[in-house]
């Protein structure tokens, strides 16, 4: 029988792979095979991080990217095809975290947001569809939050529940668009995970009171806790499923 979530040969994007959350999807990627391009803004980091997924013995390359200069967004997408040949999956992950009560949040923190973590996730996707649709086939796996079904209680996130809710949007519009390309766009919504951009947040007690509040598991996520859910969506185990997002949350998102 065969193994639905393999992913030998398939080519992967991941952006915002440098740490965090992108570093783990391309490993994810990795263990199941698929060769991986790793795009974020610094270097030093991407090189850190193609060790760890050449060690898997697949193929990897570094691409440095600002997300937020559409230029740099087409050149990357560009050499990733000429190296590569093709993009069979898109993890669409790059993203940032600023936080303020709305009522102080000023235009620069609003704007850095929507252009991060809604516009910089279309235009990359839009890069990558181009190729896709050309292939008629492409993974697409965009991440969203828990903060694209909900807000938060003494956290002001209105900018992040604001792009993150979008990013819901935008997965089940593009899924309409390019089913019929044999392209599927789904997302995962996390809760709380260590990370580069979380643990500023996860670390105080005062949060963990949060999570023991709201959290029916009572306690933040793991590495490696969305790894089935990446694997599975940029799989032929999901080849009809589209348009979804995932919580993946400890039942944060079930009460």
């Amino acid at each position: 029988m065969s193994n639905l979530f393999d992913l030998t040969g398939k080519k992967a994007v991941v952006t915002g792979a440098s740490s965090g959350l992108g570093r783990q999807f391309s490993l994810a990627l990795a263990r199941h095979g698929a060769d991986v391009a790793l795009v974020a803004r610094r270097p030093e980091k991407l090189e850190e991080v193609k060790k760890e997924v050449e060690a898997l013995r697949v193929k990897c390359i570094a691409v440095q990217c600002d997300v937020n200069e559409n230029d740099q967004i087409k050149a990357a997408v560009a050499s990733i095809v000429d190296q590569f040949g093709t993009i069979d999956i898109l993890c669409d992950n790059a993203g940032i975290g600023l936080f303020a009560p709305a009522e102080e949040e000023s235009d620069e923190i609003w704007e850095a947001m929507i252009k991060t973590n809604l516009n910089a996730v279309f235009y990359f996707a839009r890069e990558v569809g181009m190729v896709m649709i050309k292939q008629n086939y492409g993974k697409i796996i965009m991440t969203g939050s828990i903060h694209s079904n909900v807000a938060m209680t003494g956290l002001p996130l209105n900018a992040y529940c604001t792009t993150k809710g979008a990013v819901r949007m935008l997965i089940k519009s593009l899924a309409v668009e390019w089913a019929k390309y044999n392209i599927t766009v789904n997302g995962i919504g996390p809760a709380y995970l260590a990370s580069e951009m979380t643990s500023s947040v996860i670390d105080s007690e005062d949060f963990l009171n949060v999570v023991k509040t709201y959290c029916p598991m009572g306690r933040p996520g793991k590495e490696g806790e969305l790894d089935g859910a990446i694997v599975y969506f940029a799989s032929d185990a999901s080849s009809y499923t589209t348009g979804q997002l995932l919580s993946i949350d400890g039942g944060w998102t079930a009460i």
